[in-house]
């Protein structure tokens, strides 16, 4: 199995202002880029475009393979934390971007990792490459005769800082004696006034450690504690980083930043961990603990600057916690419902015959038409019917037609949802196809990725297609109940996508003709398989 590493990143000029994001594509094994993407998005806030480039990193993974193992490296905390499952996601603009990014590949195939925002050079590069385009009106295009420029090996940490393309601004700059960094420290403008606390910094839009009325902080997307009684600590998440500065505690002595939650063993990270990508440390607890600092450097022993154990542990954490059942956050909202309705007997069904999308597409037999009735029956009763939606072919159009007109709603044909092309098997009995065809059967029963003989579908391709129709629909019908009109194969597929069951599990299902399944999808992506192969109906 190919294993990819998306690194990812987004940036807005103003927070909200002129934005864009930049995501590549790196080989696991060879540390060879494959895909660059990037894209000017308008005016956004920074967490939309870091979002917004994390779709695109994935969507670009599942177009090499959608079988892979993707593993996504972003310097904003705030994304691979509810992206984990960690931090729940309140903010309304974040919500249908997180789901829209969970249901890009099932969540067995993903992994989530923090790294410093020295590290993400590559994604910062093209998301300023990007906002540059749009600034000039321009779509963004790799350098004429470069297509990776200035690529950053996987794990190669960044060297001395230089002025951030697109930023103005430096990062992690080594200080006399090499003692430590500082960061975002702002240059006295003109007439030697300093920069006071609050301003922008160039090319991210974000305030820090804004004045607010009283002297009180504020933050939004704040992590809800999590099922179990685990409390979100102070340095709450603010929209456009992820992450608190300068929060005054209790009595107003202090401020506390990024303070993690206690981890599963129970051990809990101390204070001045790396926020956000950036590598320094801020509101570090002085002695006494009454007042604290930002952005100080503490020079470690012989005056490197490496980081702390708690460190290493909080800025290399991979996503291990679960975020289905009972491990998800609570209170998602209603989810979209797919009841999954497979169209009733064709003459070739009882003859078990290969019936794809490229055979001969056969009406619905006199059987099937009783079937089809009995779902209706069953499904009115059911009444919790939004919308039905149905595959081109003319066995699912009729059945459709049929619940439809009992329900008393329109039938909406999708294309997406047509049964696999099996080539110049259609119409062939299984016996046959090996007689006939033995070689290509046993390549075909071995991998998702063969076609059937004469140029088909390969299951590979039917569950690329249906993993996008499913982020089409559910997009479309958030929160409601809709009938899925469909076929054999996309029903199975879209079965085991939820469930993050691997390709062979086709072979390891069965579905009848005329039969129900359902499947619920959540806000934060999160799957539920709620039926399948129901035929009580039909009895």
């Amino acid at each position: 199995m190919r294993e990819f590493i998306v690194e990812a990143d987004g940036g807005s000029r103003g927070n909200p202002g002129p934005a864009g994001y930049g995501s590549v594509v790196i080989d696991a094994v060879t540390g060879e880029t494959l895909v660059e993407r990037a894209e000017y998005i308008g005016v956004a806030t920074n967490n939309v475009a870091e979002y917004r480039g994390l779709v695109a990193g994935l969507r670009a993974a599942r177009d090499l393979d959608p079988e892979a193992r993707i593993h996504v490296r972003m310097d904003s905390k705030l994304v691979v934390e509810q992206m984990s499952g960690r931090w729940q996601i309140k903010h309304p603009d974040m919500r249908p971007l997180a789901a829209e990014a969970a249901r890009v590949l099932p969540r067995s195939q993903v992994t989530y990792e923090w790294i410093p925002r020295a590290q993400n050079k590559h994604a910062d590069r093209l998301a300023n490459e990007a906002m540059d385009a749009g600034k000039r009106g321009e779509p963004w295009t790799p350098p004429a005769g470069e297509a990776a420029r200035a690529e950053v090996p996987v794990g190669e940490a960044a060297g001395p800082a230089v002025p951030v393309e697109g930023r103005g601004e430096r990062r992690d700059q080594p200080q006399p004696g090499g003692t430590g960094t500082t960061t975002e420290t702002p240059t006295p403008p003109p007439g030697g006034e300093a920069a006071t606390a609050g301003e922008s910094v160039q090319g991210r839009g974000e305030r820090r450690d804004q004045p607010q009325p009283g002297g009180s902080g504020t933050a939004t997307e704040a992590p809800t504690p999590l099922p179990g009684g685990e409390a979100a600590t102070a340095g709450e998440a603010v929209q456009g980083r992820g992450e608190r500065r300068d929060q005054p505690q209790p009595g107003g002595s202090g401020t506390a930043t990024e303070t993690p939650t206690p981890t599963s063993g129970g051990e809990a990270a101390s204070a001045g961990v790396p926020v956000e990508g950036r590598g320094e440390r801020r509101d570090q607890p002085q002695p006494g603990g009454s007042r604290t600092t930002t952005e100080t450097p503490t020079p470690p022993p012989g005056g490197e600057a490496a980081k702390s154990t708690d460190d290493r542990r909080a800025a290399h954490n991979v996503a291990t916690t679960p975020t289905v059942g009972w491990g998800a956050p609570p209170d998602m909202g209603a989810p979209a419902t797919f009841v999954l309705l497979r169209h009733g007997e064709t003459p070739l069904t009882p003859q078990k015959r290969f019936s794809g999308s490229g055979g001969s597409d056969p009406s619905l037999s006199d059987v099937g038409r009783q079937q089809a009735e009995r779902a209706a029956t069953a499904l009115a009763a059911r009444g919790t019917i939004q919308a039905v939606v149905a595959s081109p072919l003319a066995r699912t159009r009729e059945t459709a037609a049929v619940v439809a007109a009992r329900l008393g709603l329109d039938v909406t044909i999708e294309d997406g949802l047509r049964e696999t092309d099996f080539g110049a098997w259609e119409g062939l009995t299984f016996g046959e196809v090996r007689d006939r065809y033995p070689d290509d059967m046993n390549a075909w029963l071995g991998s998702p990725d063969v076609e059937p003989t004469g140029g088909g579908e390969s299951f590979a391709a039917t569950a690329l297609r249906m993993a996008e129709t499913r982020d089409r629909l559910t997009a479309a019908y958030a929160g409601r109940t809709v009938l899925l009109v469909t076929h054999v194969t996309p029903i199975k597929t879209l079965v085991r996508l939820a469930l993050g069951a691997p390709p062979e599990s086709l072979f390891r299902m069965e579905l009848s003709a005329a039969s129900l399944s359902a499947v619920a999808y959540y806000a934060d992506g999160n799957a539920s398989v709620r039926l399948f192969n129901d035929t009580s109906h039909l009895r």
